[in-house]
């Protein structure tokens, strides 16, 4: 898609928690605490067949802004010029004075 760019991200996979309805339905604040707290995402599996995700909103909210980004032509364009610059070592270098006033932030 992009011209001489390197790949920005590797996929982590992470399992999934998958559990019945009656599970879930039985102990909903230790499982939605587990989502929040954790950051683990909860499939919730019914015998209709149409299960449902529980996450925080916190985690939807970043999933959210990835998804924006990927989509951006011009973001995605952007992250792929600096980790070029990254690797071959020739982005922005901050002075140790610019770095310190980073820090104190």
């Amino acid at each position: 898609m992009y011209q001489n760019t390197v790949p920005l991200f590797k996929l982590k996979l992470e399992i999934m928690l998958e559990i019945s309805v009656n599970k879930f339905r039985a102990n909903i604040k230790g499982f939605v605490d587990k989502a929040i707290e954790e950051h683990q995402a909860i499939r919730i599996t019914r015998r209709s067949g149409k299960d449902f995700v529980v996450i925080s909103a916190e985690d939807w909210e970043r999933e959210q802004e990835t998804l924006y980004v990927l989509k951006n032509k011009s973001l995605m364009s952007q992250l792929a010029e600096s980790l070029v610059t990254c690797e071959n070592n020739s982005g922005f270098k901050p002075t140790q004075e610019q770095l310190d006033a980073i820090n104190r932030i």
